[in-house]
Parts: C-alpha cells; sequence; structure tokens
C-alpha cells in the first residue's frame, strides 16, 4: 500500500516492440531434465544503490554479498518461513474499497481450494489496512469494521483455517495506520495489539511504518517482536518498513522477512525499479530471514502477461515472498497458469534458501543464477528492453561444474533438453526464459537444446522490401535431424525463402541459416505486425518443436534535416508514471496533464515529458547523423528527484550524463548515432528510487 511520499508509478506502452509469447521465447527446452522435484517446498506450519540496466557485467553478488560475517548474524530461529512466504494481500486490487470485506476474503480462501493454489504452496489469507474503526474500544482494544466484518474477525481466520490455510492482520509501527483515514496503529499498545491478534488466531502480521512519530525504527520494532513472542503462537513477522533504515542489515532476529524497497503498483516501471533495488541484497537473504520486495501485482491489468511472468520468475529467483495482490475472483485464466506455474514456485521454495544472484546486466540483457539444494542451477534470462534481446550465458558461468552435457529444464514451456553448455535464447521484450540446468547425467535422453532467432529487417518501409534471417543453432551435444523452419507473415505480406529451410542433420555447435526476404503491402499502415517462426526436428532423444513470435514494425522513413524527436513518430515507450509526454512535463497519470517543460527556471517549448524509469524509441534508419537535447528534472518536483539520462543506438549507449538533481540546471546531451538504425532515450532512477523523478528532454532534436 501506499505508506510514504512516494509519487505511485504507472505505465502506458505505445506500439511496444517484440512482445511476444514466452512460451515461444527461442529456447525450446519435453519432460524433466532435472530430477522430479516437489513443486515447492511448503513453509513449516508452525544503501546501496540499485543495479541499473546498463550496469556492467559481474561475476559475482555484490561486495556486500562477501562479508561472512552476515551469515553469522543471529536470526529468530523458531522454525518459522523457512521458506518464503506464499499468500494474498488485498491492498494491490482493493486499497480501503467497499469490496474488501468478509465475502471477499472467504472468497479468496475458497478459490485457493478449488483453483489448486493451496496445493501449489500459497498459505496466508492476510487483510491489510482498513479493516477495523477509526478508535479503539473504550479498554483500548482494537474493533473489526462491522460493516466489512459482520461477524468480527476470529470468524473469519476460523473460516480461513477451516480451508487448511493461515490468516494474517495489518496494522502499523506507528500512532495511526497508512490510510487517509489512519485507523489505529500498534505504537504503544504493542502488548495489547499481538495479544487481540493472538486470540483471533492469526498467523502472519505486517506491520507498516506510518506515522511513526520519530521513534527509531529498531526499536519499534523489536517491541512488537517481543509482544508477538508473548503469545506464545507462532506468527510470522513481516516488517514493512520501506528499507529507509537498511532492516536487511540489523532485521535478521526481529523479522521474518522485511521490505527492502517503497511500494509497488501495477506498471512495468514499478515493478522494474523494485526488482533492481532488491537483487543487490542476495546476501541478506535466508531461510527464516527474507528481503520483500513488495507483494505480487500479477493478474491486475496494467502490465501484458510477458511482463506479469516476468514479475514472477524474478520473485522467484530472488526468493522473494509470492503473496498475491490481484482479487482472484476477476482474473484471467492466464493469471491463474502464472501463479500456479509450480516448476517455477519451486524455485522460489527451495529449501536451500538462496537468493538469485545477478551474473550481468549490459544492455538491459539480464541473467540472474541461482544455487538449488539438488546442486542444479536456475538461471533467468531476462530482457529489460523494448525489443527482442538474444541473452546467453554457459552452464558453468552458472556455478555447475564442467561435464560433457547438461540436462536443461524450461520452466515455462515444462519442456528439457540437453547442452553442451550454452544457455541462450532469443527472449521477447520485457520478457523472461526461466530455466533449471543440471550436470545430473541424464542429458542424453532429451532432445538437443536449440537457439531459435531472427536478425534484421524487423523495421521495414510500406512496400519496400526487408532481408532477415533466422538461425536454429544446436546447442545439445547430440545431433538433430530431419530439421525444418519456416516463418509465417500477417495477411497480404510476402514472406519468401531465398535459401534452404531444412537440414538433414544439424551436430551439435552447427547452425542452419535461412535468409527471407520480407515485404508488407503498399499503404501498409504504419505499426507492429506479428510475424512467427517455427522449427522442428528429430533427435535419438524424441521429436522437438519451438515456436517464436516476432513483432516487426512498419515504420515511416525520418525526415531530412533537423526535426524535433516530439514530432516525430515512437516505436515504442515506456513510462514510469502515465504516458510520455510530448512538449509537456510528465505531469500526471492522463495524457495532456503536463505542465510547461521546466529545467531549474527555464522554460522549454518544445520536448517529451517523461518519469524514471522510461524508455523512448525513434526509427532512424541509418540516416541520421545526431541526437541531442536539454536534459534535467523538471521543477514541478522540488526535492528528491534524482535520474540519469542515456542515448542509445542501435543497443549501445551513445551518450550519458551523471546522476541530476532538482538543483542542477539542464544540460545538453548529444549522442552520434550515424548509421543506427534505432535511437533509444532512456532515464533511470539515479539510484535512489523513482520518487519525484520527473525528467525533461527538452529542445530534443534529430537531425538526418
Amino acid at each position: 500500500m501506499r505508506h510514504f511520499p512516494v509519487r505511485t508509478v504507472r505505465r502506458r506502452v505505445v506500439g511496444a516492440l517484440a512482445v511476444g509469447v514466452l512460451a515461444g521465447a527461442g529456447l525450446a527446452v519435453p519432460a524433466a531434465a532435472v530430477p522430479d522435484t516437489p513443486a515447492t517446498a511448503q513453509a513449516p506450519a508452525t544503501a546501496q544503490a540499485p543495479i541499473t540496466a546498463q550496469a556492467p557485467a559481474v561475476s559475482r553478488a555484490p561486495a556486500a554479498s562477501q562479508d561472512p560475517s552476515l551469515a553469522q548474524a543471529p536470526t529468530l530461529d523458531d522454525g518459522q518461513a523457512l521458506t518464503p512466504p506464499m499468500g494474498f494481500n488485498n491492498w494491490n486490487s482493493t486499497h480501503c474499497r467497499a469490496e474488501f470485506n468478509e465475502e471477499m476474503v472467504k472468497g479468496i480462501a475458497d478459490i485457493f481450494v478449488e483453483k489448486g493454489l493451496k496445493e501449489a504452496g500459497y498459505q496466508y489469507v492476510n487483510l491489510d489496512d482498513c479493516w477495523a474503526l477509526p478508535q479503539r474500544d473504550a479498554n483500548g482494544k482494537l474493533v473489526p469494521d462491522p460493516k466489512r466484518f459482520p461477524n468480527g474477525i476470529k470468524a473469519v481466520a476460523d473460516y480461513v483455517h477451516s480451508k487448511g490455510l493461515k490468516f494474517g492482520i495489518y496494522t502499523s509501527a506507528g500512532t495511526k495506520t497508512c490510510s487517509e483515514i489512519g485507523f489505529p496503529g500498534g505504537l504503544g499498545h504493542e502488548d495489547s495489539d499481538a495479544q487481540q491478534f493472538a486470540d483471533w488466531g492469526v498467523d502472519y502480521l505486517k506491520y507498516d511504518n506510518c506515522n511513526n512519530q520519530g521513534v527509531d525504527a529498531k526499536e519499534r520494532y523489536i517491541k512488537m517482536r517481543d509482544a508477538l513472542k508473548k503469545t506464545g503462537r507462532p506468527i510470522v513477522y513481516s516488517i514493512c518498513e520501506w528499507g529507509q533504515n537498511k532492516p536487511w542489515e540489523w532485521a535478521k532476529d526481529v523479522g521474518h522477512l522485511w521490505r527492502t524497497t517503497g511500494d509497488i503498483n501495477d506498471s512495468w516501471g514499478s515493478m522494474l525499479s523494485i526488482m533492481k533495488q532488491n537483487l543487490p541484497l542476495d546476501a541478506y537473504a535466508g531461510p527464516g530471514h527474507w528481503n520483500d520486495p513488495d507483494m505480487l501485482e500479477v493478474g491486475n491489468g496494467g502490465m501484458t502477461d510477458t511482463e506479469y511472468r516476468t514479475h514472477f520468475s524474478m520473485w522467484s529467483i530472488m526468493a522473494a515472498p509470492l503473496l498475491i495482490g490481484s482479487d482472484l475472483r476477476k482474473v484471467s485464466p492466464e493469471t491463474f497458469d502464472i501463479l500456479g506455474n509450480k516448476e517455477v514456485i519451486a524455485v522460489d521454495q527451495d529449501p536451500l534458501g538462496k537468493q538469485g544472484t545477478v551474473l550481468s546486466s549490459e544492455g538491459g540483457r539480464w541473467v540472474v543464477t541461482k544455487e538449488m539444494k539438488d546442486g542444479s542451477r536456475t538461471v533467468a534470462l531476462f530482457n529489460e528492453t523494448g525489443s527482442a534481446q538474444r541473452i546467453a550465458t554457459t552452464a558453468e558461468d552458472a556455478g555447475l561444474p564442467a561435464a560433457d552435457g547438461y540436462s536443461v529444464r524450461d520452466l515455462w514451456q515444462h519442456k528439457s533438453y540437453n547442452t553442451a553448455g550454452t544457455l541462450a535464447a532469443t527472449v521477447p521484450a520485457h520478457g523472461t526464459v526461466m530455466l533449471r540446468v543440471a550436470a545430473d547425467g541424464k542429458w542424453a535422453s532429451y532432445p538437443p537444446a536449440a537457439e531459435l532467432g531472427l536478425d534484421g529487417g524487423t523495421l521495414v518501409e510500406s512496400g519496400k522490401t526487408a532481408t532477415v534471417t533466422s538461425k536454429l543453432a544446436n546447442l545439445g551435444r547430440t545431433p538433430a535431424r530431419e530439421v525444418t523452419t519456416a516463418l509465417t507473415g500477417p495477411s497480404g505480406w510476402t514472406v519468401e525463402a531465398t535459401s534452404p529451410t531444412t537440414a538433414g542433420t544439424l551436430a551439435g555447435g552447427k547452425s542452419l541459416r535461412t535468409t527471407w526476404k520480407l515485404t508488407p503491402p503498399a499503404g501498409a499502415t504504419p505499426g507492429a505486425y506479428d510475424l512467427t517462426l517455427k522449427a522442428a526436428y528429430d533427435s535419438s532423444g524424441g521429436k522437438a518443436a519451438q515456436s517464436l513470435p516476432v513483432t516487426t514494425h512498419v515504420v515511416v522513413a525520418p525526415p531530412a534535416g533537423t526535426s524535433q524527436l516530439s514530432a516525430l513518430p515512437r516505436l515504442s515507450a515506456t513510462n514510469g508514471w502515465g504516458p510520455v509526454e510530448k512538449d509537456t512535463s510528465n505531469g500526471e497519470d492522463q495524457a495532456g496533464d503536463g505542465s510547461p517543460l521546466t529545467i531549474n527556471g527555464t522554460v522549454y517549448a518544445k520536448g517529451l515529458g517523461v518519469h524514471a524509469e522510461s524508455a523512448v524509441e525513434f526509427y532512424t534508419g541509418g540516416k541520421c547523423s545526431k541526437a541531442t537535447a536539454q536534459v534535467g528534472v523538471d521543477d514541478e518536483k522540488t526535492t528528491n528527484g534524482s535520474v540519469t539520462f542515456e542515448i542509445w543506438a542501435d543497443g549501445k549507449k551513445a551518450a550519458s550524463t551523471g546522476v541530476l538533481t532538482t538543483a542542477d540546471a539542464a544540460q545538453t546531451l548529444t549522442a552520434d548515432v550515424t548509421g543506427a538504425q534505432t535511437i533509444r532515450l532512456t532515464v533511470t532512477d539515479g539510484g535512489d528510487g523513482i520518487d519525484s523523478d520527473h525528467a525533461d528532454w527538452a529542445e530534443a532534436q534529430l537531425t538526418c
């Protein structure tokens, strides 16, 4: 929920590039390559800057991860939350609206059972803010809102328990909670409230940070820890302190999990920023003490299913608590498929309790690996960018021993393959391929892994022909036989192969490359169109087939001379809050609600108003030479805003600023983009989260 003056972020995508379905994400991987593993290992009953999209590749975790004293810090050691808690919290979908009530909570518990979520490992059905009346009773006790919960909280807890589930509740480590009404908080009432929760049958407490009266955070959270212990009831304790006082450094013996960031909201920019803040903290997580990057937004409607798969994949490889934030009574079947993916859940719930470590993140192409208790490694290939990207690593770099071959399980396709060691895929925009890799000696029983991709030509002018090349690479130890590839386009398009589309045998390490001529009809409307690249082959391990969705764009050639970028069509745009604005500041969450672009008192007539994290991409067609802009934080935010501006040309950084704040005058940023087919303007959060990060590309111009 919204806990402190951080501006919530939302996002709109305009013609996002290469948004594909992960089921066709380049690396086909058919039945378990990794030894059969339980779907989930359920829990027993009882300041530093985030990694940026373009951080240099790293081989291991940040320096903090290597501090041996961290592993020796005391923990609660009470047998609870030995794997990250899984369940539901209503806040992301209902806030304080009237639909948050007893009927809803019971309905969620029913759905947990009926839809198999309980069997998949989800346990907790948790209430957030607004469940109480604004005043305590004459005895200082909390009073449930009789309109929302006419039968009281204990009756709801009893119902949840009757389903074999657990029940959670919310309050704040302050005088009032975080909602605008401000319900009674727990500060000064710790013993009474803890006992009341225990009497009601509470199994999980989320303890927020609002209205804390300036009392030391550690002191406040320890008081409630001790009060919960006094009750004698096992209660998982969630510290929701927003990471303001680095709880990962001191809360291991205070709570079972601690928030590492401000609040998430249902947008790509918010999810991405929070992920980057949480990833470097891998050294602090483990059984009974978890980094918490906030609840899941999967199914709330602000992101695509591809982006929600990434959200779920990255939370799982980070060993984050998995608390569903959508109203399960209203979500799509696809949402249940994502939330119920037992193979991905098993990564989150692995009893070894390791949080994933970043291996590399160059150019927005992320490789994150997680050690598993059975000796395997899970590898996430995550594409932050707005177009399909090849992302690769090796089994040895992921931490596995040298071996003749490796078994590879694709956790979203639910298929298994063998590889000689290379792990690679063409990953759709904002997508994630998630692999579980093992040196288990079983590799020969599976077909070879194949990397399927398409190079060039996915930007084409109406009526003109583009040349593209498909590649099917055998990554395995065993040969592929009777190999075929096919490329199909939209109705009215011409797709013609100009080189062989078949191969009798494709040995390991070899590729079948096919050249295609791709022609949209004359007069085709500019915009995104879907192509499909398919491949099939046989092997000693059985038949295999895969399909890669590819998005191509019909584009308009840039005009000659110097043009304002705000007047040119965009290939794609993602923004941390609302839409990218033309010739105004970012404003609020509606198009056209910004103010004049103003940096340090200077007003600019033309440009783009954005909010970190943002990326705006343009087609340059190899005909342009220079991009330039006056950049800075807009004056509509007087404090907190801090951002970094970057210009990218064909996926390579061409120019960037240092961190700019509200105190800085506009800085001129110029990039040589000679020969580039596309340029991308990005704004990152400056390393301190996205609060107030209103950024202006003033007088942004392109010379062609």
